[in-house]
């Protein structure tokens, strides 16, 4: 009976852990800058649950970083409303934030992008969109 039972507990902490394991989802944005733009970057994010998880390198701004953002991608080549915004720290920038199923879905459909802003160009100077 003790087996039974220990083997019965055994299973279930295994489909438990493989049910956390199907939640966690990695991605990944290239920053890039329009032309004439040297600056670039790599966003690398996990997402765990509800629990994001996200670091952002860049390099060759023309100036500091001043401030960044998740924002959310409304059509292509165009800039959309923030959301989720992070503190800028000298590359690299890390973080973790609880997301909403709203911003959940959102993130998985490819519709957020990374942005840099620096004083030269306050609306950007790099970008990329997420994906997984």
């Amino acid at each position: 009976m003790r087996h039974t039972l220990f083997a019965a507990v055994a299973v279930a902490g295994l489909m438990a852990a493989s049910a956390a394991a199907a939640e966690m989802n990695h991605y990944t944005a290239t920053l890039k800058g329009a032309d004439g733009v040297k600056g670039s970057g790599e966003v690398q994010a996990m997402l765990d649950g509800k629990t994001f998880s996200y670091s952002a390198s860049y390099k060759e701004l023309t100036g500091p970083a001043v401030a960044a953002h998740f924002h959310m991608l409304v059509a292509p080549n165009t800039s959309g409303p923030p959301v989720l915004p992070v503190v800028v720290t000298a590359s690299p920038i890390k973080g973790t934030a609880q997301l909403s199923d709203n911003q959940i879905a959102d993130l998985n459909a490819g519709k957020w992008y990374f942005n840099v802003h620096t004083a030269a160009n306050p609306g950007g100077e790099i970008r990329g969109t997420l994906t997984h």
